[in-house]
């Protein structure tokens, strides 16, 4: 099966990586990338994906995708991990409800009580349907946030 993309790499990018390798300073994952890009390199090596594969103990879609991405976006996107599309967890307090908690807090306390406590306000929010659900922890790092 051809290639569809096709590495090639110029003289200062092959350095470039040389020079990467062979100070290894850089995170294991560069280094291993960089590796990678100099023996699949047409001008170089020239190995396929599955040799590639099998001598740097990787999945040969691994190596497709870092050939990918070289030839789409450039070197700096093959060197680095593809970043998430999503992130691992979604956020519990958008702006707006952040917002409503923080003027929740400076507003009175509940009758009874001298000021509103982590607990007492992550309840509150919940019963106000400011939030569906929230951990008092949660309540703790929004009204910490100084930025």
């Amino acid at each position: 099966m051809p290639k569809r993309f096709i590495v090639r790499l110029s003289e200062e990018e092959q350095q470039f990586l040389t020079n990467l390798v062979s100070t290894g300073k850089a995170a294991a994952y560069k280094i291993k990338h960089a590796n990678l890009l100099l023996n699949i390199d047409i001008n170089g090596a020239g190995w396929t994906d599955e040799e590639a594969a099998a001598a740097f103990s990787c999945h040969r879609h691994t190596v497709a995708n870092l050939r990918q991405r070289l030839v789409e976006q450039g070197l700096a996107a093959a060197l680095e991990r593809k970043p998430n599309q999503t992130p691992p967890r979604h956020r519990v307090c958008d702006g707006e409800s952040e917002a409503k908690l923080i003027a929740l807090r400076c507003g009175a306390p509940p009758v009874g009580r001298a000021r509103w406590t982590l607990r007492l306000l992550a309840d509150k929010a919940v019963e106000l349907a400011i939030v569906p659900a929230i951990c008092h922890e949660t309540v703790r790092q929004v009204l910490k946030k100084t930025n």
